[in-house]
């Protein structure tokens, strides 16, 4: 994998970018695709794990390369029953089983080649297992933000949806996520090149995810912030 180094630069900043509210509606999201044994790669300090574990997996592998942010998920997740963390890239790792489910939260666009790190998910999934994506979407959002955390693209959903389906997944869902955030992004980091900043988060997640969740729900967006992607390997 090409440049791995810079794939992380700036993700302490964004492992507190997404708030409570707003992780318990990825993770409701993915609920029903859950398995037993659990990957989650770019796992950052453990916010998404901790959430993951709720679901009481027989095994449970956490993926984090970066140093820093490692001695810190090692640390959130010491008290859990059959967890394993590596410091490492996910290419790198033997995993102890092959996993039923894999997890990129915010992870696959900071990955230059990410067509080589879906081969990758393919061949280590089990054979029905599911692979859960969530990444930032639309290019044209591609903002202050991005550039500081060292994200390499912001996704489409055919695109994504084309590049799965070569690599041989069987696509389960994929859908716009948020379509709220789109204005305040395209405003904050697109036009006016803010950084992210702790409060704004907290505002957004106690008062527009909740609705947003709701109406979500019932009426998936045709567009939105993120893109939401569960397939199957066949």
């Amino acid at each position: 994998m090409h440049n791995q180094s810079s794939q992380y630069i700036g993700r302490d900043l964004e492992a507190m970018s997404f708030a409570k509210n707003y992780h318990l509606w990825i993770l409701h999201t993915f609920k029903p695709f859950i398995g037993n044994h659990l990957v989650e790669v770019g796992a950052g300090i453990g916010d998404f794990s901790q959430l993951l574990l709720t679901t009481n997996p027989t095994s449970f592998v956490a993926i984090e390369p970066s140093r820093g942010m490692y001695h810190t998920l090692k640390d959130n997740l010491k008290s859990k029953q059959n967890v394993t963390v590596f410091n490492q890239f996910f290419n790198d790792v033997s995993l102890p089983q092959k996993p039923d489910t894999i997890f990129y939260i915010n992870v696959l666009e900071h990955i230059e080649d990410d067509t080589a790190e879906l081969h990758h998910i393919y061949q280590c999934l089990q054979t029905g297992g599911h692979v859960c994506i969530f990444v930032p979407a639309l290019p044209r959002l591609y903002g202050s933000v991005d550039k500081a955390v060292g994200h390499f693209r912001r996704y489409e959903k055919q695109s994504l949806q084309l590049l799965m389906q070569q690599i041989g997944f069987e696509e389960v869902k994929c859908h716009y996520f948020d379509i709220m955030g789109i204005l305040p992004w395209w405003l904050f980091f697109c036009v006016f090149k803010l950084h992210l900043k702790a409060n704004q988060v907290s505002l957004y997640d106690k008062l527009v995810v909740p609705i947003m969740q709701r109406v979500e729900r019932i009426i998936i967006p045709p567009i939105g912030k993120n893109l939401l992607m569960v397939a199957k390997k066949g």
